[in-house]
Formats: C-alpha cells, sequence, structure tokens
C-alpha cells in the first residue's frame, strides 16, 4: 500500500549503532527517521545494532515520524538477517525498509517476497511494510523505471550521491554540492529521472544527503534546487539541518494560501452557482482545469506541513 501522504521533508540518518542517537532522534523534529545498519555501522557492529534498533522501535516514542530502517544491500552477507530479525522482532512498529544500492527490479521482489513470507508468518497485516529503494549506481539508474514498477510497496525512490558519484567516476570529493569545473548542475539529469519514475507510480522522490553538515547555509541552496523539481524531501545527517530541510521542502505561506484561494474559486466558479464556467479570472490571473492540478500539489505539500490558512475565498456577489 503505497502512502504517498507520508511527510518526508526531513529524514534523518540516525545509526543503528548508537544508544545516544537512537534515543536522542526520537525528540527532533524529523519527519522521518531512518535507523541505519549499513554505512553508519562498521562489520563488527551490525549484529548488536539489529537489537539496538528492534528495543528501540518497540520501546521508543516516534510519534508522529515514519519509521524506516535500512538494511545492508543484496551484495553483502548481512540483508537477510537485517531484515529477518528486524520485521520479526519490531514489524507492528516499522513503516518502511529502505533497500540500499538497488540495481534491478529483483532485488525489491526479493525484499517484497521476504517481507511477505514474515508478515504471513508473524500474522501481520501483508502489504502494510513499504519499501524505500536507494538509487546509488548507473545500473539503478538506468533500471530505475522497473524498480519503481517492481512492488506495490514501493514507496519512495531516493538518490544516493556518494556511492552514485564513485560509480560513474565523477571527479570530487564533495557530496551534493555543484562542481565548480561544470558550467551546470551535474546532477540535474539524474534527479529528474528518478522524479519522472517517482511520479509515474505515485511514489515520493527524496533527494540525498550534504554531507558539510555545519554549512546549513550550503545545505539549504542544495535543497532548494531539488525542492523546484518536485522533491519531496531530503536526508539530514544532522540535527541542525532538519528546520532548513522541513523550510525548504513546505510552500511558502503566501503560496499556499494562493493555492486554497485557487481550489476555492474554481470549485466555485464551475459549480451551478458559480455559472459552470471553466476558465476564470481569480484577480489579474486566469485560472482553469490545469490550475486546479497545479494548486492541488501546493496545498497538499502545505496541508502536510502543518500549515493554516490566512486568507478565504468570497464568492462575488
Amino acid at each position: 500500500m503505497v502512502a504517498v501522504g507520508r511527510p518526508r521533508r526531513s529524514c534523518l540518518a540516525v545509526p543503528g549503532s548508537s544508544l545516544k542517537m537512537l534515543d536522542k532522534a526520537q525528540g527532533l523534529p524529523a519527519d522521518q527517521v531512518f535507523l541505519d545498519l549499513e554505512d553508519a555501522v562498521a562489520p563488527l557492529a551490525k549484529a548488536d545494532a539489529r537489537k539496538n534498533i528492534v528495543a528501540a522501535l518497540n520501546d521508543g516514542d516516534w510519534a508522529g515520524k515514519t519509521r524506516v530502517v535500512r538494511v545492508n544491500d543484496l551484495t553483502t552477507p548481512w540483508t537477510y538477517r537485517d531484515v529477518v530479525e528486524v520485521v520479526e522482532g519490531a514489524g507492528a512498529n516499522l513503516d518502511c525498509v529502505m533497500l540500499p544500492k538497488v540495481q534491478s527490479a529483483a532485488h525489491v521482489e526479493w525484499l517484497d517476497l521476504t517481507l511477505t513470507q514474515i508478515e504471513k508468518t508473524l500474522g501481520l497485516e501483508v502489504g502494510r511494510i513499504g519499501i524505500e529503494a536507494q538509487i546509488e549506481n548507473a545500473a539503478g539508474l538506468v533500471n530505475v523505471d522497473a524498480i519503481a514498477a517492481a512492488s506495490p510497496r514501493v514507496e519512495t525512490i531516493i538518490f544516493g550521491p556518494a556511492d552514485f558519484m564513485a560509480s560513474i567516476n565523477m571527479r570530487s570529493l564533495v557530496v551534493g554540492a555543484l562542481i565548480p569545473d561544470y558550467p551546470g548542475d551535474p546532477y540535474h539529469y539524474i534527479l529528474m529521472r528518478i522524479l519522472m519514475a517517482a511520479r509515474m507510480h505515485d511514489q515520493q522522490a527524496i533527494d540525498g544527503p550534504f554531507l558539510q553538515i555545519r554549512d546549513v547555509d550550503g545545505f539549504r541552496e542544495v535543497a532548494k534546487r531539488s525542492a523546484a523539481l518536485g522533491f519531496d524531501g531530503k536526508w539530514v545527517l544532522h540535527p541542525g539541518q532538519i528546520e532548513a530541510a522541513n523550510e525548504v521542502y513546505s510552500p511558502a505561506q503566501e503560496d499556499y494560501d494562493h493555492a486554497e484561494l485557487i481550489l476555492d474559486a474554481y470549485q466555485h466558479y464551475t459549480s451551478e452557482a458559480g455559472g459552470r464556467l471553466g476558465a476564470v479570472m481569480l484577480g489579474d490571473e486566469m485560472i482553469d482545469e490545469a490550475s486546479r492540478k497545479m494548486a492541488l500539489v501546493v496545498a497538499a505539500k502545505g496541508r502536510a506541513a502543518g500549515l493554516s490558512r490566512t486568507s478565504s475565498f468570497t464568492p462575488p456577489a
């Protein structure tokens, strides 16, 4: 069951090996937390990290947050134990499993089937646990359409910039920022490719991390680029990035008010009382069915962000 309405403006990475961070994350204003078993956890610490995550999901207070666990990728020996131990131990308190370095639809199909078997065995609702697919190399991007279509569980497609940069031999050690020697945005095609695949299946598109965690202004500028394209959120690696992400991926109050105004006005003018009109003027702006669709997007993002209207539509006398 795809939950495209889950807020994911800020997706906070939390190492499963750190009890301190697992505890602190519960009180932070991130829309989503993903408890990590992959890159943030050393190989020798992964078994204990699974136990930490199960305990944190079952005993912690994650109210208002989407709860996700990132398992290891399918080229490693840890993935199946990650899935089995976490879902058997805390499946009732888990919203999604994030699968990194997805290279083909078969990876998603494996996770879907494994989740289904565990859910049936434990008596959990089959299909409730979603999948987040992370694109981190050339194969994943080339196959992203098939990956997005591989399971109805898929809720998000995520860009993983660091591994992706390495996989295509990009000459940069700065993750997520523009490259001065390139006359443009080197990530634009990648982001748009991911966005098209996600939207084709009513899924969310999530931008990856910005590693310079103390440079909040830099984070904000990078986030604005993917937000402008239509991305739903971005990873945050430090509490200091959360507020910026929540702000950037929410509409401005003025835009939210205007979107709601368009929806109300169009509903009125297309009704019997409003004259059954298809295209009308709203102030100096012409609005029609296409305007309504655009306004729905902005209004939905504003509502998900908890914005309240500061203006209302009054039908002409």
